[in-house]
Order: C-alpha cells, then sequence, then structure tokens
C-alpha cells in the first residue's frame, strides 16, 4: 500500500528516484537510529567500559564485536514495530500483555532511567568541574536547567537535528586510544578470541556491559523517535502511520545499522584506552568520572584527557533528553496521556511533567552525595537484568501479524534477538551462581 504525504499525495519510493536523490532520502533518513546508538555511549556507558577496561585490561574487548549485531538487530525491531504500527513499544504491550506486567516494566524503567539521569548528570559535571575548576555542583543545576528548557522549548525535528551534531563528540574516544598507543597484536587477538568470564564479578561486569549496550529505555526511545519522524512529515494519525514501505524499512535498518556500528565501536575504544593506560599502571579502581579522566593524563597526556572528558559532557547532552523522554513516552501510552515532544507544555502537561519530575529527581539524587561510577555502573547491571524480559515482549509483538500489519520481523532478524535475549538470560544466572 502507498505511503501518503501530509496533502494526501503519493509519496515517491526510494527505489523510483534517481541516484543522488535516492542518496539525499537517505541522508534525510539518517537520524533516529545513529542517534539512539550515539546515546547508548552514554555517561553510564562511558563509566562501565571505563570500569571494564581499567579492572581487566583487553579480557572483554571481544564483547564490542560481538553486541554490534545483537544491538543492531534489537534495535532494527523496535524500529520496525514503530514504523509499522504507528504507535510506540508501550502502546503495543498494552495491546498485548496484562496492564499490571506493563505497569512493572514502565515502573522499573522509571527507577533506572531517573538513577541513570542522576548519575549522568553528576558525571557530565564533575567533568565540566575538571576543565573549569568550578563546583560541580553549579554544574549539575545548570545542565539540567538547559536540557529540560530545550526539551520543552524545541519541536522534535530542532531537537533530533541538535543530537545528530552531538555525534561528533563520540570520536574523542578513539582519538584518545591512538593518541596513547597500544600493542595492536595483543588488541587483535582479545577482540577475535573471546575470554570467557571466570568469577562472579566477571559475569558482573560483562551483565554490566551487555545491560548498557542492550539498554531498555533505547527500546522504547527508538520505536516513538520512530512514531516522531512520521508525526514530522505529516502523518499526524495513527491511521496515517500504520504501515511501511520495504525501502523505508530498508533505510531504517541502514539508519540503525550505521549506529551501532559506530556506538560498539566507541565502545571498543573506552575499553581499549582504559585498559592500555589505567589497568596497565596498575590503576584499577575508579571512583568517579573525573578520576577516570584525570588518570589518563600521566599516560596519555593533557590532550588525550581533555579529549576523554569533552567526550563525557557531551554525551550526557544527548543522552538524559533519551532517557527522560523513554521514560515519559512509556509512561504516556501506557496510561493514556496525550504525548510527544512536537507538541507544547500545555497540550501534554503529564508528558513533560515526567520528564521534569525524572531531571529534578536526578538532580536531588547528586546533592545527596551519590558516587557516580558506582551509579551508573549498577544502573547498567539493572538494566541488563530487566532487558532480556523485555526482549520476550518485543519478539512477541514482532511476530504478531496482525499488530504488525502483514509486516512481521525477519526470520534472521527475530533468531538474532532470540539468541540476544537467551545470552542475556544466561548471562544474569551466572552472575548470581557462579
Amino acid at each position: 500500500m502507498p505511503r501518503l504525504n501530509s496533502d494526501g499525495h503519493e509519496q515517491n519510493s526510494p527505489a523510483s528516484l534517481r541516484p543522488f536523490r535516492w542518496i539525499r532520502s537517505l541522508l534525510r533518513s539518517i537520524g533516529p537510529g545513529v542517534i539512539t546508538g550515539a546515546a547508548d555511549d552514554d555517561p553510564s556507558g562511558i563509566a562501565t567500559y571505563s570500569i571494564a577496561g581499567a579492572q581487566l585490561g583487553t579480557k572483554l574487548l571481544w564483547t564490542a564485536l560481538i553486541t554490534w549485531p545483537l544491538m543492531a538487530a534489537v534495535q532494527m525491531m523496535c524500529a520496525r514495530i514503530g514504523k509499522v504500527t504507528g504507535q510506540g513499544l508501550a502502546g503495543n504491550f498494552r495491546q498485548r500483555f496484562p496492564r499490571w506486567l506493563l505497569l512493572f516494566f514502565v515502573i522499573s524503567l522509571l527507577a533506572a532511567n531517573t538513577i541513570n539521569i542522576g548519575a549522568d548528570l553528576a558525571g557530565m559535571a564533575d567533568a565540566a568541574a575538571m576543565l573549569s575548576r568550578i563546583n560541580s555542583h553549579w554544574f549539575v543545576v545548570v545542565f539540567a536547567l538547559l536540557i529540560s528548557w530545550a526539551t520543552i522549548r524545541l519541536h522534535y525535528y530542532q531537537i533530533a537535528n541538535v543530537l545528530k551534531w552531538l555525534v561528533l563528540v563520540l570520536f574523542a574516544y578513539p582519538i584518545t586510544a591512538f593518541i596513547a598507543g597500544a600493542d595492536w597484536g595483543q588488541v587483535l587477538r582479545d577482540t577475535l578470541v573471546p575470554s570467557m568470564p571466570h568469577s562472579k564479578d566477571e559475569w558482573a561486569m560483562l551483565v554490566a556491559i551487555l545491560g548498557t549496550t542492550i539498554s531498555p529505555y533505547l527500546f522504547f526511545w527508538q520505536a516513538s523517535e520512530e512514531v516522531e519522524e512520521e508525526k514530522s512529515s505529516g502523518q499526524t494519525t495513527l491511521a496515517l502511520r500504520k504501515g511501511a514501505t520495504p525501502e523505508e524499512l530498508q533505510l531504517r535498518n541502514i539508519d540503525v545499522g550505521v549506529g551501532a556500528f559506530f556506538s560498539n565501536m566507541v565502545m571498543f575504544f573506552i575499553i581499549l584506552t582504559t585498559a592500555i593506560t589505567l589497568n596497565r599502571h596498575g590503576i584499577t579502581k575508579i571512583e568517579t568520572s573525573r578520576q577516570a579522566a584525570e588518570a589518563l593524563r600521566p599516560f596519555a597526556g593533557n590532550f588525550a584527557a581533555t579529549l576523554f572528558t569533552l567526550g563525557i559532557v557531551g554525551v550526557g547532552f544527548l543522552a538524559i533528553p533519551t532517557l527522560a523522554g523513554s521514560t515519559a513516552y512509556a509512561f504516556a501510552e501506557t496510561l493514556g496521556w496525550r504525548q510527544g515532544l512536537n507538541r507544547k507544555l500545555r497540550q501534554a502537561r503529564w508528558f513533560y511533567a515526567l520528564i521534569l519530575i525524572s531531571t529534578g529527581v536526578g538532580v536531588g539524587l547528586d546533592f545527596i552525595g551519590i558516587n557516580p561510577v558506582k551509579a551508573l555502573y549498577w544502573t547498567a547491571v539493572i538494566n541488563g537484568l530487566l532487558a532480556p524480559f523485555l526482549l520476550v515482549a518485543i519478539l512477541i509483538v514482532a511476530s504478531d501479524k496482525k499488530m504488525m500489519q502483514g509486516q512481521p520481523s525477519s526470520c534472521l532478524g527475530w533468531i538474532v534477538v532470540a539468541i540476544t535475549t537467551i545470552a542475556m538470560f544466561v548471562a544474569g544466572v551466572a552472575m548470581f551462581v557462579v
């Protein structure tokens, strides 16, 4: 069935366009997947990967190679659900599962995301304080106000355009790794030959890496972003948004694949950077983001430490709207609130109120003295335990031909996500029994 634009005319499919116009269409479609992939490397991810590199060296570099296709498959499935059904994950879950189960999911998401927001703000503030020598508490408040103002005042397409540019800060980490220097033969061996965990702590680290890379808030955000993209193109009703052309799904898969690649590439280089600097010199205990950045300076130089620090601040600006927004979308669809970043404050009061509350509580957590790195690490572990249960629900929806408008997930995609689910269940159980 052809898709119509906001004027009611049939849209041209990318296959019918000239090559340069197809490329232009592809570039315009790049957004939700890349933003989601970049948001995956939030201060929580940076802290978790830094701890992995500092404690275990290059032993877990192989996880970046494995999680790339797994993350891509999961996010492609979430994108497909949003694109084809015209609504987010929670809206689809509400049609398929008991209300009490959905409430458990979204409340768990709220708890993990709020702690994550607080820890991300603290990590950003610590990094900014390192650069400016100004008390970090000031930065927590300033960053929270700035992010909240932008989320409420700007339209979705404006927020998306800003987030796309913020993706560039992630290149700080590959640059830092090359400045620090590495034994590339050893790096290649540890990347291609998996070294399985042998202790409870190592299994917990693997769960944390899986939880911060294949994270529940990204599932909800990816699907909701697809809906926002369609609303921005004029498809303002659910009926107009249902269904998708093969070309639209292909372009979205490319977008998600690129985002997942860059996300896992950055993960690889953060583990590598901290392994060849901190672990190599016996620094295995990291208490704050600032300590992680400062510890790099003697071994990688001022420039590398500054790049690492700027990356923490930049990705925080990208991740916090994603964290708060994913929670708000999940609650709004569960409870039937008006929602969407294209709406004004008075049109979606409860939706925006939850974003402000999550951010405000996050600020409060910083002032009661939480340890940012420990909080970020344990929220990653919580996400690692929650994610496989959500993935089971996603698999059920993605294979439902009626809900998916006759466009269910491909057999290969379903198998890869099922493997991801099993792997996360195994890692979670092993963390407790090994």
